[in-house]
């Protein structure tokens, strides 16, 4: 049965993150609040949970999860080269909506899905979300809907949605976000806009030379 604490009552969240944590390193699911929307989060280095993340949204591994980490140096370690862009735009919005994708680091003995040797990775400003992540470390963490079903605002929603597959609840109250991260590319010579969202390309362009999918031709 699933476990379920209010994060906005100090005893419960205290309980809640440590059971969180507990059921992450057995290999077990977790919703958590983020700044954008709820997430589905699992142990990256475990296939085993990744796959059970993968199984429970009904989703397939050509579509793996972003990994959610809780400090600039977490995500330095799973990633070959973030680049001078990378690390501007990082510097700028972190924590916050912005998902980088870059190329993983080779080292890493993990297995999110078809990730083409790429990593998806983002910081979010949330801090029930920023607690669990520094004790679990780096997690594999999709919205916490069914795949095709509108994303999870509360925690009721989300379990509305995943019931009994995850195994701890954190309800962290309404999300204040509600729009997905932006996601940029950062694998090529000029970072990529793969997908507009909580930052603007307004606002990614004071910082870095972002092509958005106009200026390439909708390539």
């Amino acid at each position: 049965m699933s476990a379920w604490f209010d994060c906005a009552d100090n005893v419960q969240r205290t309980e809640g993150l440590a059971a969180a944590v507990t059921a992450v390193l057995n290999g077990e699911l977790v919703v958590l609040p983020t700044d954008t929307v709820y997430g589905l989060g699992a142990d990256a280095f475990s296939p085993a949970a990744v796959t059970r993340l993968l199984t429970a949204k009904g989703r397939g591994r050509d579509m793996p999860p972003p990994v959610l980490v809780g400090t600039v140096r977490a995500a330095a370690a799973l990633v070959e080269d973030m680049g001078p862009d990378g690390q501007r735009l990082i510097d700028e919005f972190w924590p916050g909506g912005l998902t980088i994708v870059c190329r993983a680091a080779r080292s890493l003995s993990w297995d999110l899905g078809d990730t083409k040797g790429t990593v998806a990775i983002r910081m979010p400003e949330d801090t029930v979300a920023l607690d669990l992540l520094r004790e679990t470390g780096p997690m594999a963490v999709s919205s916490a809907n069914l795949s095709g079903s509108p994303s999870a605002m509360t925690a009721t929603d989300a379990r509305d949605q995943l019931g009994e597959s995850v195994s701890v609840y954190l309800d962290g109250g309404k999300v204040p976000g509600g729009v997905a991260s932006t996601i940029i590319d950062l694998t090529g010579p000029q970072p990529r806009l793969l997908r507009r969202g909580a930052i603007s390309v307004g606002r990614l362009r004071e910082v870095a030379a972002v092509m958005a999918a106009a200026d390439a031709g909708e390539q």
